[in-house]
């Protein structure tokens, strides 16, 4: 069954409208410590969800583990049936965790993602990837399964920080840097970190406009994701950024000095979008310019030339790899595609360089 993803002017009816058309004995509401703070207060009220128990897990990326799921699971398993449904309120940490419990409680009960994070509205909570992190490896475990429903409000954008807001913004550049070149000269000529700066009258009216942009980045997911479902091939589109990132991203971990996802991936998108370059001729003013706002926004990565052989080594476990060759989602121009890419040692060690160094 196809999930539909509703870009929400009026939640509280949207919600209901969703939740009657899922098949529904008891409903149950995951979220982690903030989200339970933040947004729970926005839905805590609504009639429909009255009589719903509340799970809570803690708050981030490191806690997307099999604890937080078995404590999930042990939840259900007071009082939920194989016709219940689980709403995911949270970021992506919450809609990948929530998505995989119920997709294996039970073996599948219904599900609905309400992201509140930018970055789960145009990634993690459309798609139908779910998952956990596993042995130090990012999504290592999970399944690929639609939600019934995502709803969108941009409502929840007023609750983020700017570092949340930028890490979302970093799979918007994405979903650009793959599409049109239109969509991209706009993305590059927003300024995000405006938006929960500014005074009420002008935050309505870039919240709103933030919102359109983020309807565009979901669909062009959704069409990649419609033609390519199980990651077999134009899926890895959305990869862009990633195989660098990922590894950023675990780096971060070990180091203990956490990077945000759409941080690691904005790095990421610097060093393949070089590699584009050099390798596939993606034109380098373009390049110069999505780095330049990359650096502007972002900022660095602390790494090393010494971090090197360990970042190597995390992208040898990147799950499009194909008999152990790290593969990449690399470009020829806007929206030019080029997927199942590898790249030298070298190369590799190279990219790394511009990153630090531009």
């Amino acid at each position: 069954m196809e999930q539909r993803v509703i870009i929400s002017q009026n939640f509280q009816n949207d919600l209901a409208m969703a939740l009657m058309e899922c098949e529904r004995d008891r409903i149950f509401v995951l979220t982690d410590e903030t989200t339970k703070e933040k947004c729970w207060p926005l839905l805590s009220n609504f009639f429909g969800l009255k009589h719903a128990q509340l799970i809570t897990i803690p708050a981030g990326d490191q806690h997307k583990n099999t604890e937080s799921l078995s404590h999930v699971w042990a939840e259900l398993q007071q009082g939920a049936t194989r016709h219940s449904c689980l709403i995911n309120l949270g970021g992506g940490m919450v809609t990948d965790l929530g998505g995989f419990a119920a997709s294996t409680f039970k073996r599948g009960i219904n599900f609905i993602n309400i992201p509140t994070t930018l970055l789960s509205m145009v990634d993690a909570s459309v798609g139908g990837k779910t998952g956990i992190n596993f042995g130090g490896l990012k999504n290592e475990i999970g399944v690929f399964n639609e939600p019934r429903f995502v709803i969108i409000n941009a409502e929840f954008l007023q609750t983020l920080d700017t570092e949340n807001l930028l890490s979302g913004y970093a799979e918007m550049l994405k979903h650009g840097l793959i599409s049109t070149e239109a969509m991209w000269v706009e993305l590059l000529n927003f300024d995000v970190e405006q938006v929960n700066a500014s005074e009420p009258a002008v935050n309505l009216q870039l919240l709103k406009r933030l919102q359109r942009m983020v309807a565009d980045s979901v669909k062009v997911k959704q069409h990649i994701v419609e033609q390519d479902p199980k990651e077999q091939n134009i899926r890895k589109a959305l990869n862009l950024g990633h195989t660098f990132g990922h590894a950023f991203e675990s780096w971060s971990f070990k180091q203990a000095t956490p990077q945000l996802h759409g941080y690691a991936v904005a790095f990421g998108i610097v060093c393949e979008l070089y590699l584009s370059t050099i390798k596939c001729g993606f034109p380098a003013d373009k390049m110069r310019q999505t780095v330049s706002y990359i650096r502007e926004h972002y900022g660095t990565l602390p790494i090393t030339c010494d971090d090197y052989p360990q970042l190597i080594e995390l992208m040898t476990h990147d799950k499009k790899n194909v008999a152990g060759t790290i593969n990449f989602t690399l470009l020829s121009d806007i929206g030019g595609l080029r997927i199942n890419q590898t790249a030298t040692k070298e190369e590799i060690m190279e990219s790394l360089d511009f990153l630090r160094e531009g």
